[in-house]
């Protein structure tokens, strides 16, 4: 939450490039800058450990910038989380994209999928609000709203417009959705979060990613 205490002057205002007076675009630049360093700490060292001054100094902006951008640290936490998901997985991967077929579209959603959630700052941050002494029920549902939540509401939009175009044969989105990212999380997942697996072999995920997509399709292709 913001401090009581009156918040310092911001000590970075002759390097904005624009200004941030009310209704004024904010600094592009430091926003993305902040993100940066919240991902960074936060996976390195879970949401208690880490201050937004300690952000703000990471980030090389004044702690009033952070507060400019984010409002409190819950808020910078949720939108890192969102950052981190449309890095790696944009919106514009969820959109039916006329000269790509169903199978294409949905191994590039895997792909991306995959590699957002065996990454490094994911991995750590998931590890991170498993530990009951660093993250609340609060925290874990700013987490799921942010990540898992909106990731799965994207995709089950996206096989709702293959349902109606006649390429899928869906009966239930929302399992669909489930499933298709639980079979891709698969055991290598569990196993990386347990420490057990490190990075796997190009040739491996493709592998996994094909049979996962093939699988897919075996059960939801319109026949």
């Amino acid at each position: 939450m913001v401090p009581q205490a009156p918040l310092p002057v911001s000590s970075d205002s002759s390097r904005s490039t624009t200004p941030s007076g009310p209704g004024r675009p904010k600094d592009l630049a430091k926003r993305a800058a902040i993100l940066e360093a919240a991902k960074a700490l936060f996976a390195r060292e879970g949401f208690a450990g880490v201050s937004m001054d300690r952000i703000a100094a990471e980030a090389g902006v004044s702690k009033l910038t952070v507060y400019s951008h984010f409002g409190d640290k819950e808020s910078l936490f949720s939108e890192a989380i969102r950052n981190l998901c449309e890095e790696l997985l944009p919106d514009a991967t969820f959109k039916v994209q006329g000269d790509v077929g169903v199978r294409a579209q949905l191994r590039q959603i895997a792909e991306g999928f995959f590699a957002m959630v065996t990454s490094e700052q994911a991995i750590n941050t998931h590890r991170m609000l498993l530990a009951s002494t660093q993250a609340d029920e609060h925290l874990r549902q700013i987490f799921w709203e942010s990540g898992p939540k909106r990731t799965h509401d994207i995709f089950a939009g996206l096989l709702r417009e293959q349902v109606a175009q006649g390429h899928l044969d869906i009966e239930d989105i929302d399992v669909a959705a489930r499933q298709f990212f639980t079979l891709l999380k698969g055991e290598i997942y569990g196993r990386m979060m347990c420490g057990l697996l490190g990075r796997l072999e190009a040739g491996e995920i493709d592998r996994h990613l094909d049979n996962t997509v093939d699988m897919f399709l075996r059960a939801y292709a319109r026949r």
